[in-house]
C-alpha cells in the first residue's frame, strides 16, 4: 500500500503511474475523502481543546461553590459532538483504506515504460538452445507415455486442469523440491520454513492478493459468526512467509532474513482456458519452492540482484537453458515495484515458460502488513522492504526436463544433480 501522504503530494504522479500500469482506483475520490478526514481531525482537535478549557472551568466553579449547570451542559453537547465526529472521522478512514488497498505500486524508476508483454525487456540469456537429430514430442506425450502423470485421473478426482504425478514423476516433483530446498539452505543462507498452506484475510491482504485478486483464489467455507473461519488456500508460500512478521518490529540486527519454503500452491485462474494450457503449463494446483527476503530500504536493490542470481543457480545446476527479462510498467505485478521473469526453454513448444518472477515490493507490503525495523536502539521504527522470488516453480520446469531430457525412444534422462535424490537412477523408462 501506497503511504496517503506521499498520495497527497503526488497526487500527479500517482495518476500517471495508474495510467501506465492500466490500473483502475478512484483517486479523485481518496482525494477528496482525505482532505474532508484532515478537515474532520482537525476540528475535532479545536473541540477537544476547547473540551479541556471547559472542564478546567467546571473545576474552578466547582471549587469555588457556584452553579456549573449551564457549563456542564455545554460540556455534555460539546462531548457528543465530539463524539459524532471521531464515528465520522473512523467512516472516512475506512472508505479511505478500502481505496488505498486497490491502488498498485509506483513502478521503480529503472522499470520501462511498455503496454503490453512484448515491451518487456530480455536482460540476459543463459546456455545453448539445444539442437536435436529427432522428432521431439510435447511433455505430455512423454509423461503419458511414461506413466508418470495422470491428467484423466485428476481432472475426474477434481476437475479441468488438476493432475495426478505417479511413480518416478512423483518421486521426480519430490527430487526437485528437495533439492532446490537444499540449494537455498545449503548455499545461499536461507532459514527453510514449513508455514501453513491455508491463510486468512489479513494476511492476503498483506502481501496484495486481497481485493484485487480475490477472484483467482481458492475461499474455503466459512462460519459467518466465527471470523477466523474467513481462510484460503494459498496462491504461493510468498503470503504466509512474509507475513510471518505482520504487526512486528523487527530488530536492524535481525535483517536481512533470507527464508525458502516449499508449498503447494491454489490458482483459480479464471479464464486461463485454451491452447496454452494443456499438460502441466497451468494447472490449479502445484508446487513450488519460494525464496522471500526481508531487507532494509538500502540494501534491498542489492538484495533483488543475488535474489535472482539465487532463483537462476536452480536452472543452471539442472541444464536448462533459460532467459531473464524486465518486465514494463503494465506487466508488473499489482505490487511490485520492479520484477524480472526467469523462463525456461521447453524446446518441443519452441518456447519460453516462466517460471520465476523476482520481485522487489519495496514497503508496499509491509505497510500493509504492518511489518517494521527499528534502525538503531531508540530509532523511530520504519516499514522494511520486502523480496520474493520463486526458486522455482516446478510444473514448467518439469516440461523443459522432459522435453530436453528426452532420448528418440521416449525415455527422459535424470540431470546429475537429481540422481542422488531419484536413488542413483539415471534414467526415467
Amino acid at each position: 500500500m501506497l503511504d496517503l501522504k506521499f498520495i497527497r503530494e503526488n497526487t500527479e504522479a500517482v495518476r500517471q503511474m495508474l495510467a501506465d500500469r492500466h490500473a483502475d482506483a478512484d483517486l479523485d475520490q481518496l482525494i477528496e475523502l482525505d482532505t474532508r478526514w484532515r478537515e474532520n481531525l482537525t476540528h475535532t482537535q479545536t473541540l477537544q481543546a476547547h473540551q479541556n478549557q471547559v472542564s478546567q472551568q467546571i473545576a474552578q466553579l466547582k471549587k469555588e461553590k457556584q452553579d456549573a449547570t449551564e457549563t456542564i451542559a455545554e460540556m455534555r453537547k460539546l462531548s457528543q459532538e465530539i463524539k459524532e465526529r471521531n464515528a465520522e472521522a473512523n467512516d472516512l478512514k475506512v472508505e479511505i483504506d478500502s481505496i488505498c488497498l486497490t491502488i498498485p505500486n509506483m513502478p521503480e524508476a529503472s522499470t520501462p515504460f511498455g503496454t503490453g508483454e512484448a515491451d518487456n525487456i530480455e536482460i540476459k540469456t543463459w546456455g545453448e538452445l539445444p539442437n536435436f537429430d529427432f522428432e521431439l514430442k510435447p511433455h505430455w506425450e512423454i509423461a503419458e507415455t511414461l506413466d508418470i502423470v495422470d491428467f484423466q485421473r485428476g481432472a475426474k478426482v477434481a476437475g479441468s486442469n488438476f493432475v495426478v504425478f505417479k511413480g518416478l514423476g512423483a518421486r521426480l516433483e519430490r527430487a526437485l523440491i528437495q533439492f532446490m530446498l537444499d540449494l537455498h539452505t545449503t548455499q545461499h543462507g536461507y532459514t527453510e520454513v514449513s508455514p501453513p498452506f491455508l491463510a486468512n484475510r489479513p494476511t492476503m491482504t498483506g502481501t496484495g492478493q486481497i481485493p484485487k485478486l480475490e477472484a483467482d483464489m481458492y475461499r474455503c467455507d466459512r462460519d459467518e459468526e466465527n471470523p477466523d473461519s474467513d481462510l484460503f488456500l494459498i496462491p504461493t508460500a510468498e503470503v504466509p512467509v512474509t507475513n510471518l512478521f505482520a504487526g512486528e518490529i523487527l530488530s536492524a540486527e535481525d535483517l536481512p532474513i533470507y527464508y525458502t519454503a516449499y508449498t503447494p500452491c491454489f490458482r483459480r485462474e479464471a479464464g486461463a482456458y485454451g491452447k496454452d494450457t494443456r499438460g502441466l503449463q497451468r494447472i490449479h494446483q502445484f508446487d513450488k519452492v519460494e525464496m522471500v527476503k526481508f531487507t532494509t530500504p538500502e540494501t534491498s536493490y542489492a538484495e533483488h540482484e543475488t535474489l535472482l542470481e539465487n532463483a537462476e543457480s536452480v536452472l543452471q545446476a539442472l541444464g536448462l537453458p533459460y532467459r531473464v527479462v524486465q518486465h514494463c510498467t503494465v506487466e508488473l505485478s499489482f505490487a511490485a515495484a520492479k520484477c524480472y521473469d526467469i523462463e525456461v526453454w521447453a524446446p518441443a513448444g519452441e518456447k519460453f515458460l516462466e517460471v520465476s518472477s523476482c520481485s522487489n515490493f519495496e514497503a508496499f507490503q509491509a505497510r500493509r502488513a504492518n511489518i517494521r525495523y527499528r534502525p538503531e536502539a531508540g530509532a523511530k521504527p520504519e516499514f522494511i522492504h520486502t523480496l520474493n522470488a520463486s526458486g522455482t516453480a516446478l510444473p514448467r520446469v518439469v516440461i523443459a526436463l522432459l522435453e530436453t531430457y528426452q532420448n528418440p525412444d521416449g525415455t527422459v534422462r535424470v540431470p546429475a544433480v537429481l540422481q542422488p535424490y531419484m536413488g542413483g537412477l539415471k534414467q526415467i523408462s
